[in-house]
């Protein structure tokens, strides 16, 4: 099995509007990879700090193996959740952070990888799970209600034949239950109409994509790590998220506008974007990396509100 090359999205980007410095502690909330992680490290040097955490087991034992080639700097790596990620920093006695990113969605070792069953171009079985969480796709896939299924593709996924992949996901358990992620792309696939047929791949992610944030619990934990990394960042600090797709990118906009100069939330402090508009990816980084089309990168600094 080759070894997956992991590129890191919106790299040059993340450095230039984060800017790193010497002595500085970094959170990573979406280790993966551990590409933007380690570039990260050269710039805080042996007195920083730089924590690495994901719910994903298989990340952090994959950042375990590279730390060897890593330049010096003070690393802590630790499985967690976003919503596990303040009772982390709390027990290691972690007061403020200077640096926090999220790097959000599923990662390219978890899509690649058939038994996850993440993507809809391999079999395999459907279990979607990020973690070591017990709920899997599968559950969900033959367990809710055809209203359920709807509302989930129709919200989560965007999709407008949700109603018809809905109603043809009970139909095809019905004969047997749903276990693999082939079976559930033979479901989705006979429920779009031809005229809908070239789009047939774009359906079928929309779909996945939905079931997996569900399986996941993904808006709820953004939410709550979004959240948990505002309230350690100090003054100063810098915090950016890159996300894949509409709804994470909607959720760490009205995010970062609550806690902005004319937000509702009354702080004695603000976050002020680094760009006008979200950063995506260049020509040359596209042409390297495909997957980086839909990445789009926001970042603000948390500075003192005037007058406070």
């Amino acid at each position: 099995m080759n070894e997956i090359v992991h590129r890191p999205a919106l790299l040059k980007a993340v450095l230039e509007l984060m800017q790193p410095q010497e002595g500085e502690t970094f959170v990573d909330f979406t280790l993966g990879g551990a590409g933007h992680f380690a570039a990260f490290l050269p710039h805080l040097g042996p007195e920083g700090l730089a924590i690495g955490l994901d719910r994903d087991g298989e990340a952090i034992a994959r950042a375990e193996r590279l730390q060897k080639d890593w330049p010096p700097c003070r690393i802590i790596l630790r499985q967690a959740k976003f919503s596990e990620a303040e009772d982390i920093l709390c027990e290691l006695g972690v007061e403020g952070i200077d640096l926090a990113l999220f790097d959000l969605g599923v990662s390219a070792f978890q899509v690649d990888d058939p038994t996850r069953g993440f993507s809809y171009l391999a079999d395999g079985p459907l279990s979607m799970q990020m973690g070591s969480d017990k709920k899997k796709a599968m559950e969900l896939v033959n367990g809710l209600g055809e209203k359920q299924l709807t509302q989930i593709i129709s919200t989560l996924g965007e999709e407008r034949y949700a109603r018809r992949i809905a109603k043809s996901i009970v139909r095809k358990r019905e004969e047997a239950p749903i276990n693999t992620t082939l079976e559930l792309v033979s479901a989705v696939d006979r429920a779009v109409p031809p005229k809908a047929k070239r789009h047939l791949n774009a359906i079928r992610a929309r779909v996945f994509q939905s079931i997996r944030i569900v399986t996941n619990d993904e808006m709820d934990e953004l939410h709550t790590g979004l959240l948990g990394a505002i309230r350690y960042l100090l003054l100063g600090g810098r915090m950016g998220v890159i996300s894949w797709q509409s709804l994470e990118d909607r959720k760490a906009k009205h995010t970062f506008k609550l806690y902005g100069a004319k937000g509702e939330k009354e702080q004695e402090w603000v976050l002020l974007p680094a760009t006008r508009k979200p950063v995506t990816a260049d020509p040359e980084e596209l042409e390297a990396n495909r997957r980086a089309r839909s990445a789009k990168l926001r970042v603000v600094t948390k500075v003192q509100k005037e007058g406070a």
